[in-house]
């Protein structure tokens, strides 16, 4: 017999989205003009001409989730995710398909749904509590750790439509974990509390998954909290299911959507910045020999070289350029800057290179995203996250041939390891305690 708590089969959901006619000419313009007219006169409503879309924002969707499983929900932006965590909690409709949960539900999605904004946050946590079928006496039981986890106890009596967005999400997460629903939900909305509110978050989900048998389904773009918390994935990928699997199987399948290997940034869209300097394209070399080169080696002397285009204004000012690279579950690896060397650039040429040199790469063998930043007094002038993905492979660090897995470090250091000769064994050493137990 299926213990699943949750069971979607085929599910869809279609939006219609309405474009207005675009008129290219004049003469388009006056035809439309002159069948308004006419449709008034004739006693018609005289619309603007439109065409309908249909945008299925999920198709075919089918998968089960188990009791006690803490479930990661995962896809670029526009996969389906939120769509799907709407309909599971009963906001949205699907289209077609069929849904059966088996449990009590709490959902926290975007900040402003699952409370009343008027009335205040005691009146919220019981209004939710009797939502789920709680008794008065019940939710008295769970409410001052409801209040202690939030950090709301001040304003308790305050309407919740005057709470910033971090306490209505603190509150509104401790009312979903504490009064015991069987089936917890939580969007993206976490990103919204600070690093320690949500290191509790994900603490107390992975208590209510794995101590109280509480099933979870969480959705982020955090690899390394999905990786923290959940034990199985399920990938979307433009509104259908791309895999379900473990958590590293769906991690794994979720990079490689969002895996960017060119270098050529010249028609990149999602640049930050001011403008006045723009990185044109980024480049690995190899120091020794000065080839360009696709991939890069655990302590090989790189390389990273910035080639960029200033204005005449820009480039007489003094900047900042850092790298970063980060693992693939979003944890810093490494960061430099020229200021942490000390090397002011002084005026640039209008047309060149930033060259930034790691010496001994110290990186184990995995893929990175390197994401730069250029700026001055006047602030971020270029940026983008995640510019390219650089792959580092095995190279021999130590000169021992022996390298950790990527699982158990993401630096190398570089150690070494001897013995000293210290005085003989006393009576009070824990090696002479220990015999003398033993004998005992």
């Amino acid at each position: 017999m299926s213990n699943a708590v949750i069971e979607i089969r085929g599910l869809s959901k279609k939006y219609v989205i309405q474009h207005e006619t675009q008129h290219n000419s004049l003469r388009d313009k006056a035809a439309e003009s002159f069948r308004k007219l006419f449709k008034r006169q004739r006693g018609g409503e005289a619309k603007d001409a439109q065409s309908n879309e249909a945008f299925w924002a999920l198709r075919d969707v089918s998968f089960d989730v188990h009791q006690g499983e803490a479930v990661g929900i995962i896809g670029r932006n526009g996969a389906g995710k939120s769509t799907l965590l709407k309909i599971l909690s009963q906001i949205v409709a699907p289209t077609t398909g069929e849904i059966k949960i088996h449990g009590r539900v709490a959902s926290l999605l975007e900040v402003g749904t699952g409370f009343h904004a008027e009335l205040s946050g005691r009146e919220n946590i019981y209004l939710n509590g009797s939502i789920l079928g709680m008794r008065r006496k019940e939710i008295d039981s769970k409410f001052d750790e409801i209040v202690d986890f939030a950090g709301v106890e001040r304003f308790l009596d305050t309407p919740v439509k005057r709470y910033s967005s971090g306490m209505y999400v603190r509150l509104a997460f401790a009312v979903a974990a504490y009064l015991e629903p069987e089936i917890l939900i939580v969007d993206e909305v976490l990103a919204v509390g600070d690093a320690e509110f949500q290191k509790k978050c994900l603490g107390k989900m992975r208590e209510v998954s794995s101590n109280e048998g509480r099933t979870v389904l969480f959705v982020s773009h955090n690899m390394a909290a999905v990786d923290n918390l959940c034990t199985r994935g399920v990938v979307l990928n433009q509104g259908q299911v791309q895999l379900v699997g473990t958590k590293s199987e769906a991690i794994t399948a979720y990079l490689a959507t969002t895996s960017v290997h060119n270098f050529d940034l010249r028609h990149r869209q999602d640049r930050r910045g001011l403008g006045g300097i723009r990185i044109l394209e980024i480049e690995l070399r190899d120091t020794a020999s000065g080839r360009s080169i696709d991939t890069m080696m655990s302590g090989q002397d790189i390389d990273v070289c910035f080639h960029y285009e200033a204005t005449e204004e820009e480039s007489s000012r003094q900047v900042i350029v850092s790298l970063q690279l980060r693992t693939n579950l979003d944890v810093p690896a490494v960061l430099h800057h020229n200021r942490l060397s000390g090397q002011a650039f002084g005026k640039l040429p209008r047309v060149g290179t930033f060259i930034c040199r790691l010496r001994r790469l110290p990186l184990v063998p995995s893929t990175y995203r390197l994401t730069y930043s250029l700026d001055s007094e006047r602030g971020c002038l270029d940026s983008i996250d995640n510019a390219t993905d650089v792959v580092v492979t095995d190279g021999d660090f130590y000169g021992t041939g022996e390298v950790p897995p990527s699982s158990h470090a993401t630096v190398l250091a570089d150690g070494a390891w001897r013995v000293e000769s210290r005085e003989e064994i006393t009576e009070s050493s824990l090696l002479s305690l220990e015999t003398r137990n033993a004998t005992i």
